[in-house]
């Protein structure tokens, strides 16, 4: 497969930002060995589901590139996990789950290759979504539950789920997982933004500068 060179195609640092964060991914993934499939992941998911679950960043970027625009209001990153909170709340947590698990199965018997590919082609997509000679620009797309966004605000999205997921991989295989300085700060970042737009920004500030612990359970999504 051909490997991109974000520097030659980035329309955008989200897209940069994106190749990375998909690349540590494929890294990670491609070191797990045959007994840590069937082994936990998080929650319900065993870690075929958690990683068929995180692929899944990878899946919506190139189907939701495939369909049409949404005409009215945009959302951006942050707005974008405050809207998907409704509708995946009226889907209801069994389904998630299963959906995880679905997303696993479909990796097939060689899901690291799997997950190959499938980085291969949303890093072509979306270079291709923002070639400037083919001025496609920045394109709006629609997501989840009707929701409009641009394709640089939604890579921030599935920075974020990479980089969160991938470190839940790491802590259930115990193997090494590092992102570039740059993925990290970017969902970390994202996270600020998301609780401070939920006014969770105060306790979240107070928890990081070690003057209050956050709490179990204390989630910005």
């Amino acid at each position: 497969m051909t490997v991109l060179d974000p520097s030659m195609t980035m329309f955008d640092p989200s897209m940069t930002v994106f190749y990375s964060a998909a690349r540590s991914f494929e890294q990670l993934v491609r070191g797990l060995d045959t007994a840590d499939w069937n082994g936990p992941g998080l929650g319900d998911w065993d870690l075929r589901a958690l990683v068929g679950h995180t692929s899944r960043s990878l899946v919506t970027v190139i189907e939701y590139l495939k369909g049409p625009a949404l005409t009215g209001p945009l959302v951006d990153a942050p707005g974008y996990y405050l809207a998907v909170r409704d509708v995946s709340g009226a889907a209801g947590a069994e389904a998630i789950i299963e959906r995880g698990r679905q997303a696993g199965r479909d990796l097939g018997d060689d899901p690291a290759a799997a997950v190959s590919a499938l980085v291969a082609t949303a890093c072509s997509d979306v270079a291709q979504a923002g070639d400037p000679v083919a001025q496609a620009g920045d394109p709006v797309i629609t997501v989840i539950g009707g929701i409009g966004i641009t394709l640089s605000e939604y890579l921030q999205t599935r920075v974020f789920e990479l980089v969160v997921h991938g470190l839940d991989i790491a802590r259930a295989t115990g193997r090494d997982y590092q992102p570039s300085e740059q993925v990290l700060e970017a969902a970390t970042v994202l996270a600020a933004r998301i609780a401070t737009r939920s006014g969770r920004g105060g306790p979240l500030l107070l928890g990081l500068t070690g003057r209050a612990e956050l709490g179990d359970g204390f989630s910005v999504v």
